[in-house]
């Protein structure tokens, strides 16, 4: 539920960024590697934003696996272990 709220508003401010943004008509020279071209100023800041967004989950995706396959490394590495600790204890209670 959280996420779907969050997705909302984030949605909700990227349309009123839009609206806000289409009221302003000014033109603007963006110079880029190769070349550079006249743009729209709401155009270019959405493009900004946009590749802003889409960089900022690639690398919280990629942050987010990591982490992931590092927990199920854990998480073997305790099972093992589980067993190694109920190995050694259950010959001494056999004993007794």
């Amino acid at each position: 539920m959280k996420r779907i709220v969050a997705l909302l508003v984030l949605a909700l401010v990227f349309v009123a960024a839009l609206a806000l943004g289409s009221q302003n008509g000014q033109t603007v020279v963006f110079n880029y590697l190769l070349a550079r071209g006249e743009f729209s100023l709401a155009a270019l800041l959405g493009l900004f934003f946009g590749l802003g967004f889409v960089v900022g989950w690639v690398v919280f995706a990629f942050l987010l696996l990591r982490l992931k396959l590092e927990n199920r490394a854990l998480g073997r590495s305790v099972r093992r272990q589980s067993r190694e600790l109920d190995a050694m204890h259950r010959p001494e209670a056999a004993k007794e």
